[in-house]
Parts: structure tokens; C-alpha cells; sequence
């Protein structure tokens, strides 16, 4: 599998669990709604996920249904991803 194909296949998993978590507070009080979805993905979802979440909102939201998107303004934006360290130098 590509890289390309891994990322395609990393979106759909997250809209489809985005998807899911609006379909549960789609059934509580329009009120709840959206704070739900949002604090659902902020206390469950790591940073990695959060980040990867904000990336297909910032793309257009492609397959996200209009509560996970609504709810994208509630969600806490994580700081960017640590800078990996330097590797050493390799010797022989």
C-alpha cells in the first residue's frame, strides 16, 4: 500500500469515527448536540488525532457530516507535533 493509499484509508477512519460520535448526539437535545461531539473528541482523542481531525476540516471536511463539522469549532486545537530529534551521525 502507498503512502498516498495509507493517508486516503487514515482519513476515512477518522471521518467514520467522527461520523459515529455526531450520530450518538444527534439523538440528544439540539443543545447538547455539538458540545457533545466536541467534548467527546477532546477528552478521548489524542493530540495526533485532534491535529489529523483539524487537517480534513482545514481541507474542506470531505465526508464529515455537518454536526462533526460544526462541532470542529469547539474542539481544542493541540499544539503542533514535537520536532523529532537530530539522528547521530552514523560511524563504522
Amino acid at each position: 500500500m502507498s503512502h498516498d493509499e495509507d493517508a486516503a484509508a487514515g482519513n476515512r477512519k477518522l471521518v467514520y469515527m467522527a461520523n459515529q460520535i455526531a450520530r450518538f448526539f444527534a439523538t440528544m437535545p439540539r443543545d447538547e448536540q455539538v458540545e457533545g461531539v466536541a467534548r467527546h473528541i477532546n477528552d478521548f482523542w489524542e493530540p495526533r488525532m485532534r491535529r489529523h481531525f483539524f487537517e480534513i476540516v482545514e481541507a474542506g471536511g470531505e465526508g464529515l457530516s455537518p454536526l462533526a463539522l460544526e462541532a470542529a469549532s469547539r474542539v481544542r486545537r493541540p499544539p503542533p507535533p514535537e520536532p523529532l530529534p537530530e539522528a547521530a551521525p552514523r560511524t563504522r
